[in-house]
């Protein structure tokens, strides 16, 4: 998959910055908080939007549009956090420019010089989006997976992703060393109870960022399509109310996690807290759509990596 090019991924930055200082009215120290960088570098950022003519009586740049999206969204869901790519109408891909985008806001907080802990979920979309990323040196940071790296047949799983980040970023890794469902709740606490798995659980709650992908159900959604639950299993959460999963947590339409013999086999750890976290689900799609707009809703995460399409339906449903 090609990866954005310097000059594009600089460009991008321009507009946000330009977009935030002259449409949304932020300082340029409100903008270097918000996108992770230091106060010269907004301002440069900013000069950069003005010199390259992104500026005139509005944003002269196709990510206008998605920013306006994406600060309706922050106002309608209390959200931290929202990003919003355009959308492909000819394209069926569930990850191209999430993906994308996604990798551009990793590499943002790993490129932070205070030590972070940065926790990442499993998926098809996440690891398309640490495919992206560039080899970045950032030793003081952890990383952390919530969910396990072992599949039902007890291969190793295909999306996990930290093994993948470790390819190209050099920092401390913490993998899970379990399935994403165990059989039973007292298994569960058996695994959780050793020393190994106590220490990668202890971490995860410790995050300061958390990357997920937002899974929808059904008999083609993943948790059936790779192995961890049988259609009759799938279907039965269906009767019970569920709308969608993150690390193989299930939740209803209210985002609310199900009381469900199936949540309490999940070996994933615990979504961090998100007052503490910024925790940014990465999905688009109309077969997400009820997955998200439920995860939004109910606060399993605080903040949104999605593109237009999605955008445009969570706003008026």
């Amino acid at each position: 998959m090609v990866k954005r090019s310097e000059t594009s991924g600089r460009l991008d930055d321009a507009a946000r910055a330009g977009w935030l200082y002259y449409v949304a009215g932020r300082t340029q120290d409100e903008i270097a908080s918000a996108m992770g960088i230091s106060r010269q570098s907004a301002q440069r950022l900013v000069s950069l939007a003005v010199a390259e003519r992104l500026i005139k009586v509005r944003l002269d740049h196709p990510i206008a549009a998605c920013l306006e999206l994406g600060n309706q969204l922050r106002r309608k869901f209390g959200l931290r956090h929202v990003e919003i790519v355009p959308s492909d109408p000819g394209s069926s891909s569930t990850t191209v420019g999430i993906a994308e985008a996604a990798a551009s806001e990793i590499e943002r907080w790993l490129k932070r010089a205070d030590p972070i802990v940065l926790a990442v979920g499993t998926g098809r979309t996440l690891k398309a989006a640490v495919d992206q990323l560039p080899a970045i040196e950032c030793p003081n940071h952890r990383i952390v997976s919530l969910t396990g790296n072992i599949a039902p047949d007890g291969s190793a799983a295909y999306y996990n992703v930290i093994f993948s980040m470790a390819d190209a970023v050099k920092a401390r890794h913490y993998p899970m060393p379990l399935p994403v469902l165990v059989t039973s709740s007292e298994e569960r606490e058996l695994l959780h109870g050793q020393q190994l798995v106590r220490s990668t659980l202890a971490i995860s709650a410790q995050a300061d960022v958390t990357f997920v992908g937002i899974g929808e159900l059904g008999i083609d959604g993943p948790l059936c399509v790779d192995g961890f639950l049988e259609k009759d299993e799938m279907m039965e959460l269906m009767r019970a109310g569920a709308a969608g999963e993150i690390c193989g947590w299930i939740f209803d339409a209210e985002g609310k996690l199900l009381d469900n013999p199936i949540n309490e086999r999940v070996a994933s750890a615990p979504i961090p807290p998100r007052d503490s976290s910024t925790v940014i689900g990465i999905a688009k799609g109309k077969r997400k759509f009820r997955a998200i707009k439920a995860a939004i809703t109910g606060h399993q995460v605080n903040g949104l990596i999605t593109d237009e399409e999605t955008a445009e339906f969570l706003l008026s449903n």
